[in-house]
């Protein structure tokens, strides 16, 4: 796929980005093929998405990053939510992409549709991997529950981070980062933000549990959606696959990448 108004032919790049206290570290296969941003889970990095990219292939422009203080990116004294929305435009920036079709998968799925609802001429569409479901499942306790988490994963993340298997963030930062997601996907907070999204969006569902979860509680999560594919046209779920939330990227990578095609069919062919 070449043909397109989002890209200039550029070349393969690999390096860090500037921005605000920090640096990212941005992976660009270059080329002329349509611009696909992804956005990480909360606390993964870039190399997750290597199955999809190899399944795309070369006739799509690949760029891939990992957030503040994962993988090789650097530390950074803010690590909100919207400090993660900026970082795409900063990256797009440097990286003189003017429009992308962005694939967000868990956290990331919630940062492409805010980014995909504020930049309507910007975003080709996007593809929201297993996340961004406008559902109430933070309360009190759940917050008890996920800070008790980090506090007891706390005293061997050190021991992992010089493999890049955790994030250069302190336990009580990653539960703060965690209460925050879980408040912003409260059904008053994203699903106004989904309800106004005017470019294509496609999900792709997971099944079973993910990190931290009990019982049904993801496949309940998962319901949030009903409503918002019944409210805006715009949005319809491309694959429920088998796999659980932690496994889809490895398993089911052939449902993303042919999401990312329909999206990009979809929101190029509109213009």
């Amino acid at each position: 796929m070449t043909k397109n108004s989002t890209s200039s032919n550029s070349s393969a790049w690999t390096g860090m980005v500037p921005v605000d206290d920090t640096a990212l570290a941005v992976t660009d296969t270059g080329g002329p093929g349509i611009p696909v941003l992804y956005l990480n889970g909360q606390f993964a990095t870039q190399g997750y998405w290597r199955r999809v990219v190899a399944e795309l292939g070369t006739g799509w422009r690949h760029i891939t990053y990992d957030e503040r203080a994962r993988g090789k990116s650097k530390r950074s004294a803010d690590y909100s939510f919207e400090a993660a929305v900026r970082d795409v435009d900063a990256v797009l920036a440097a990286r003189g992409v003017e429009r992308a079709l962005v694939v967000g998968w868990s956290y990331g799925a919630v940062v492409a549709a805010h980014w995909a609802e504020r930049n309507p001429e910007r975003a080709v569409g996007a593809v929201l991997v297993d996340g961004a479901f406008p559902y109430d499942w933070l309360d009190e306790a759940m917050e008890r529950r996920i800070r008790k988490l980090f506090r007891r994963l706390g005293w061997f993340m050190p021991l992992l981070r010089p493999t890049g298997l955790t994030p250069r963030m302190t336990a009580a930062q990653q539960a703060e980062s965690n209460i925050e997601l879980g408040r912003l996907s409260r059904e008053r907070e994203l699903g106004p933000v989904l309800g106004s999204i005017t470019v294509p969006v496609r999900y792709v569902v997971a099944s079973g549990t993910s990190f931290g979860s009990r019982g049904d509680e993801q496949e309940r999560t998962r319901t949030g959606l009903d409503a918002v594919t019944v409210g805006n046209p715009n949005i319809r779920i491309s694959a429920k696959v088998a796999s659980n939330h932690g496994a889809l990227l490895k398993k089911d990578f052939r449902a993303i990448a042919d999401a990312v095609r329909e999206v990009a069919a979809l929101g190029l062919g509109e213009r």
